[in-house]
């Protein structure tokens, strides 16, 4: 007890930090996947891209077989892009902003395999995957 007593701040400042451990697993952490964990997660899992930028952006280039849903259309569009519930869904934007945001709201729709990909296509092409342009 006299250990205790003598070093009352040491374990407040061990609980503490502890317990910071735990915050991201109770609020939901943000899971992201990075380009190479992206395409593997589509080719052995049959997973979908979905790109949540918006019409112009998708336009001027895209990951090659990534799905446009615009962030706003979510709501409307994915269930008709994405109809297996079940199925992983990698999400992409720009840098990786919105897709954190959008997995969220996708997470809302009753889909449980989805993850943003970290760095958005920023990231995916840095890693040298193809990119194309909508005609």
């Amino acid at each position: 007890m006299n250990f205790v007593t003598q070093n009352w701040m040491l374990i407040l400042v061990a609980l503490v930090s502890g317990g910071l451990l735990f915050v991201p697993a109770l609020q939901g952490a943000r899971s992201s996947l990075t380009a190479a964990a992206a395409v593997q997660r589509i080719n052995r899992e049959k997973g979908v891209l979905v790109d949540v930028r918006d019409a112009e952006e998708f336009a001027a280039g895209h990951a090659r077989g990534a799905k446009h849903v615009p962030a706003a259309d979510i709501d409307a569009k994915l269930p008709q892009t994405v109809k297996n519930k079940a199925t992983p869904v990698i999400v992409m934007c720009a840098t990786g902003n919105r897709a954190a945001k959008a997995v969220a709201q996708i997470k809302k729709l009753g889909y449980a395999n989805v993850e943003a990909l970290s760095g958005g296509l920023k990231a995916w092409r840095a890693a040298e995957l193809p990119v194309e342009k909508s005609a």
